[in-house]
């Protein structure tokens, strides 16, 4: 796909070489100091086991300039029993961060899925809002964190109400200003943003999620509640439903309009369901990702640029027991396994550089 971003790339100075190829760029030049030219940050998320293979802990600093938390900041992970808080995982990745410059992102704080079990006892027993603001400030006065998904998808993926969770269940749907009030009152230089998935394609439903997401903003900043940045995740599909680039753009200069700003927080392509052959699959993602980032970058509001992941290396299998037999193995973020980069590398470097934009 030909866009006009491919068409200003090609007339700049940059030089990017060929998917998979050291070119004149790969070098000198990471997509840290690409974002950061144009007045953003581009990040990722990675995991402390990751770490351990030198060779992509080489890279993670080179090629980023925040980190932010996979897994480990879930309440699950952080407090596997009641006061029991283990912290080494997150500890591990944040230490490796700051060792490294890199400004830290956390996600989530207050989320439906992956809770410990005895979570939904205690609110049950007792509808105590210290269950949840207790952890948000025990986890923020822990880390200086640069942004934080203080929730993340509390919206029902029909665009009718809020999800249900057990959060909902406990306190309605105040626990959400609960949440964000309490994170503002942890740390009040934190960017608090509200993160979720829903908004990128262009079908009915996802036309119906984003009036949902404006309308629940909306009701936040009516209250007066402290969100500062909506998180639009990103998670786009090569072979599936495409990005509408007139429906997203719009949606965008809504977000613009209300003050807030929008972070890419954690972009990666699915290429499940496409053919066997990589370099076709590399081509479609390149593509799809381009089709999402031309809009997304054109937009005053982006102040940054997560990918899901650097690497395919710490991809799992498809849950899709025939893919698995098959060997099938994923290629939907920038590196593959062996940190060679690929157009997906190519197309957020030529999409970053074709930013008109720049604070």
């Amino acid at each position: 796909m030909i866009t006009r971003r491919a068409l200003l790339a090609g007339g700049g100075s940059l030089a990017l070489g060929r998917p998979g190829q050291a070119g004149p760029a790969a070098v000198d030049t990471s997509l840290a100091a690409l974002a950061a030219a144009k007045g953003l940050v581009f990040g990722s998320a990675a995991a402390s086991y990751e770490l351990r293979d030198g060779d992509f802990a080489a890279l993670l600093p080179r090629q980023v300039a925040q980190v932010a938390s996979e897994y480990e900041m879930n309440r699950k992970i952080l407090e596997p029993r009641p006061g029991a808080h283990d912290f080494s995982g997150l500890d591990k990745l944040f230490a490796f961060a700051s060792r490294n410059g890199l400004s830290l992102r956390g996600t989530p704080l207050v989320w439906y899925a992956v809770n410990p079990p005895w979570l939904s006892d205690a609110l049950a027993a007792k509808r105590d809002p210290r269950l949840m603001t207790g952890h948000i400030d025990r986890v923020m006065r822990r880390y200086r964190l640069r942004s934080v998904d203080v929730v993340n998808e509390a919206i029902a993926p029909d665009g009718n109400g809020l999800r249900p969770s057990l959060w909902l269940g406990a306190f309605g749907p105040s626990y959400v200003d609960m949440a964000f009030h309490a994170a503002r009152a942890a740390d009040p230089s934190a960017l608090l943003v509200y993160n979720d998935w829903g908004c990128e394609q262009g079908a009915a439903h996802n036309d119906r999620f984003r009036a949902a997401t404006l309308r629940f903003l909306d009701g936040l900043l009516a209250r007066r509640v402290p969100v500062d940045a909506l998180g639009l995740q990103g998670h786009l599909a090569a072979f599936g439903p495409h990005v509408d680039q007139r429906k997203l753009s719009a949606f965008l200069q809504e977000i613009e309009a209300r003050g807030l700003q929008l972070l890419v927080s954690e972009l990666d392509v699915e290429d499940s369901g496409g053919p066997s052959d990589a370099a076709a699959r590399d081509r479609a993602v390149a593509d799809e990702a381009r089709r999402f980032l031309d809009v997304v970058l054109d937009s005053r509001a982006t102040r940054s640029l997560l990918t899901w992941g650097l690497s395919d290396r710490y991809l799992d299998p498809p849950d899709d027991w025939k893919l698995k037999l098959a060997g099938w193995k994923g290629r939907k973020l920038p590196y593959d396994r062996g940190l060679t980069r690929k157009p997906l590398w190519e197309a957020i470097a030529a999409s970053l550089a074709a930013r008109r934009v720049a604070y």
